[in-house]
């Protein structure tokens, strides 16, 4: 039995305030998975593979340095960074799992936990559709089943939202239900909200092959309805916002 991971089931919802409105919802599932229960889940998990092709997959250069490096390494190696030097914590990934071989993940949230299961530090993961990605790393204060976090934008994510922006995360600890919000803010006020929420189920044979066969190529329909989406703002004439810069892998060390 699988202990310490599970899969969410639930909605992501993005609502756009300014200069024009926009709404979209999408059913998703996504995986909670602890980084130590992967060769696990592997074993006992019918149809998913850990850093091998299956039909639900989870592949290590997918997330973190992306170049094959340990996650629990590069994880530990940026804790430090922030002086978190605790050898006994256990890592959680929340992300979408590769189908058919195929994943994009917009965010990817690792969450940190002590040798008392208390949440210690919880990493964002962002990529944009150009194949680059930044992490933004907090601390969290102990014990405390509502984590929120703030910063200013460091990354451009979305043609149509220009960088002087900030962040405010709100984040339930992960546990029967998953609550992620963010609200984006800029100058003039609220800009933009997004959350993900969902369901825990247990993380096993049926339940996994139920999760994709109530979501069929979600992972495709992700990138797809990303510029979907991206497709009806530039209809309602939405400026777009040209990248400036050209990055791989950013990281900062937020407060």
């Amino acid at each position: 039995m699988i202990n310490n991971s599970c899969i969410y089931i639930g909605d992501v919802i993005h609502k756009r305030f300014r200069p024009k409105q926009h709404f979209f919802r999408y059913k998703v599932f996504s995986l909670f998975i602890d980084l130590s229960e992967l060769k696990k889940i592997e074993k006992e998990v019918s149809f998913f593979s850990y850093n091998k092709f299956n039909l639900i997959s989870f592949f290590d250069i997918d997330h973190g340095s992306r170049d094959g490096e340990s996650l629990e390494k590069w994880v530990k190696k940026n804790l430090a960074k922030i002086q978190i030097y605790n050898e006994n914590i256990k890592i959680k990934l929340l992300c979408y799992p590769r189908i058919f071989g195929y994943v994009f993940n917009p965010l990817s949230i690792f969450f940190i936990y002590d040798e008392n299961n208390y949440l210690i530090s919880i990493l964002y993961e962002v990529k944009n559709t150009f194949g680059e990605q930044h992490t933004y790393v907090f601390k969290t204060e102990k014990n405390r089943n509502l984590t929120e976090n703030s910063c200013n934008k460091k990354f451009h994510v979305s043609p149509f939202i220009e960088m002087d922006c900030k962040y405010f995360f709100k984040i339930l600890n992960p546990e029967q239900k998953l609550s992620v919000i963010i609200n984006q803010s800029d100058n003039e006020g609220k800009l933009l909200f997004a959350s993900q929420d969902g369901v825990r189920r247990e993380l096993n044979s049926k339940n996994l092959i139920f999760s994709y066969i109530s979501h069929p190529l979600m992972t495709f329909k992700v990138i797809a309805a990303i510029h979907f989406e991206a497709f009806k703002l530039w209809l309602k004439g939405i400026r777009f916002v040209k990248k400036r810069i050209k990055i791989k892998n950013n990281i900062t060390y937020e407060t």
